[in-house]
C-alpha cells in the first residue's frame, strides 16, 4: 500500500498558483491525490461553495479604486464584508488588478466588467476564487465610467473615496486633477443649479431655515429661492 507524500514544495507550487492559503492547499492536494491541476480545481470548487454560502451576507466594507487613460476614467468598488479584510494587501491589490481591467476595456457596466477576462479567466470567476480564499462576500459593489475629450480620476487616501470626471474639450493635467479633488471634497449633486430637482432645493432650503432659525439669526436669511426653470 503506497502513501501518499505532500511536500512544502508542493504546498508552496499550488499557493503561489492560487494564492490559497498554506493549510487549504495542503488539503487540496491530498484530496486530489497529488494531482496539481486537480488541487487547483477542487480550490475553484471550494470558492464557489463558499460564495453560494455568503451570498445573503451584506459586503458593506471595501474599496473604490478610480483610473483614468486621459480620455476615459473609470472607478470600481469591491466590496466586502469586514474593514479587516478592506485594509489588506492583497485585497487591495485584487481591486486595483480589478480596476486594470476596467480601464483598458471600458465595460459599460458591472455585468459586462465581470464578464471581462482576467489572468486568462473571467473577473467574475477571480472573484469567486477570491471569496475561496479570503472566506467573505467579495462583489463589485458599484461602477461607473464617463468618457469625454479628456478625464480624470482622483483617489483619497484610503480607497473610502474616488471621483471620475470627464470633460468636453482638452483640459489642463492640473486643472482637471483639482477638480476631481474639489468634487471629492465637496460632493456637489449636480454641476450647476439647472440640474438641480425642486425637491433637493427644498429639503436644502429647509435644512437651511432650520439651522438659522437655531443660531438665531434674523428671518431675512429665510426667504425663498425661486424655483428652478
Amino acid at each position: 500500500m503506497s502513501t501518499l507524500t505532500i511536500t512544502a514544495a508542493d504546498v508552496n507550487k499550488l499557493r503561489t498558483a492560487t494564492g490559497a492559503g498554506m493549510m487549504d492547499c495542503k488539503k487540496a492536494l491530498t484530496e486530489a491525490n497529488g494531482d496539481f491541476e486537480a488541487a487547483v480545481d477542487y480550490l475553484r470548487k471550494k470558492g464557489q461553495k463558499v460564495a453560494s454560502n455568503r451570498a445573503d451576507r451584506d459586503a458593506k466594507e471595501g474599496l473604490i479604486i478610480a483610473k483614468a487613460n486621459g480620455t476615459t476614467a473609470v472607478a470600481v468598488m469591491i466590496g466586502c464584508e469586514t474593514d479587516f479584510v478592506a485594509k489588506n494587501d492583497a485585497f487591495g491589490a485584487f481591486a486595483n488588478a480589478v480596476a486594470d481591467v476596467a480601464i483598458a476595456n471600458n465595460p459599460a457596466d458591472a455585468e459586462a466588467l465581470l464578464a471581462n477576462s482576467m489572468d486568462g479567466r473571467t473577473v467574475g470567476d477571480n472573484i469567486t476564487d477570491q471569496v475561496g480564499k479570503i472566506g467573505e462576500k467579495i462583489e463589485v459593489s458599484a461602477y461607473a465610467t464617463v468618457s469625454g475629450d479628456s478625464a480624470f480620476a482622483y483617489n483619497h487616501p484610503g480607497n473610502q473615496v474616488a471621483t471620475i470626471v470627464a470633460f468636453n474639450k482638452v483640459v489642463d493635467a492640473e486643472v482637471g486633477k483639482n477638480i476631481a479633488m474639489q468634487i471629492a471634497a465637496m460632493m456637489p449633486v449636480a454641476i450647476d443649479k439647472s440640474d438641480v430637482s425642486q425637491e433637493t432645493l427644498d429639503r436644502e432650503l429647509e435644512i437651511a431655515r432650520e439651522t438659522t432659525r437655531a443660531e438665531g439669526k434674523p428671518k431675512i436669511w429665510l426667504r425663498k429661492l425661486p424655483k428652478a426653470k
